[in-house]
């Protein structure tokens, strides 16, 4: 794994926060009016596809946007960011205040129980997975675990066979894991006081992440 041994301390780091607010996104989404997960597409692809069978138009279109709005996400990112190569000069804090804006945005959406705010949501999650997915080469993924699981299943088997196995990315496997699941108890500690409001926090630090990101690049070198 090349790309993991080229990641700066910084892009360790942001990935843990990353996966940290995802887990507290999803976990309001679940906890939320329609009980939904917000940051990652399986469920969503399935029970789009159960809409289809059973013929159910309404549930159909809401997926199918909800869908949409994550993808939407990541098209935005790729276009904010634009190279897949890792460089302290690219535009993630913009990426993160984004994502600070809509989940802001669809915070009194969702006190309404206004479907728009979970496609903005959507949208916002799209955003982080796009960003994060780019600037580690597609090692980090922090809106979903499943994949994160997977590789960890079949590492431990490769070690089970005496193989060896990279333990950085057993690392980044246990940090995304860790942080993802530590951030969806958090949501729902959260949750019972706040209800939608539960969304402000991510907002608040995906926007303070951005931030900072764009102070640290100003004042670190170049090729941090």
């Amino acid at each position: 794994m090349p790309v993991l041994r080229q990641l700066p301390r910084w892009a360790w780091f942001g990935g843990g926060v990353l996966a940290f607010i995802a887990g507290i996104v999803n976990a309001a989404g679940y906890m939320g009016f329609r009980h939904q997960s917000i940051t990652n597409l399986t469920g969503s692809a399935s029970l789009f596809g159960v809409a289809l069978g059973t013929g159910d138009s309404g549930e159909a279109w809401h997926w199918l946007l909800s869908i949409g709005a994550f993808v939407l996400g990541a098209v935005v990112s790729g276009m904010i960011v634009q190279q897949s190569t890792l460089q302290l000069g690219r535009r993630y804090g913009v990426t993160l205040v984004l994502e600070s804006i809509l989940l802001f945005a669809a915070v009194p959406l969702l006190h309404q129980n206004d479907s728009l705010g979970l496609y903005l949501a959507a949208m916002g999650a799209g955003l982080q997975n796009g960003m994060a997915s780019t600037y580690s080469g597609m090692v980090f993924r922090t809106t979903h675990v499943s994949g994160m699981f997977t590789d960890l299943g079949i590492y431990i088997g490769q070690r089970l066979r005496g193989l060896t196995v990279d333990t950085l990315r057993v690392r980044v496997c246990v940090l995304v894991i860790v942080t993802f699941t530590l951030g969806s108890a958090a949501g729902a500690l959260l949750f019972p006081a706040l209800h939608e409001r539960t969304l402000l926090v991510p907002a608040a630090l995906t926007g303070l992440c951005g931030l900072g990101y764009t102070l640290y690049r100003r004042r670190a070198p170049a090729d941090a």
